[in-house]
């Protein structure tokens, strides 16, 4: 995956879709994290909530989707 630098929509709808997508998947919040690693994101929480980031340059792609917080 690429690093996100524009705030393109079909791009953060792609990851999003991702994101939900291992979270089906895995049985765990501990698994599920591990699993966005590997295709290079992770969650980071913030004082406005849990948001999705790029791995290892920690920029941020978009808020989490209410039904996705841990």
């Amino acid at each position: 995956m690429s690093i996100v630098i524009k705030q393109d929509a079909f791009i953060t709808a792609q990851v999003v879709e991702l994101v939900a997508t291992e979270r089906n998947k895995a049985l765990s919040a501990r698994e599920w994290k591990h699993r966005l690693a590997g295709f290079g994101y992770g969650i980071r929480d913030t004082d406005a909530g849990q948001v999705i980031e790029t791995l290892p340059h920690h920029v941020e792609v978009c808020p989490l989707p209410a039904e996705l917080c841990v």
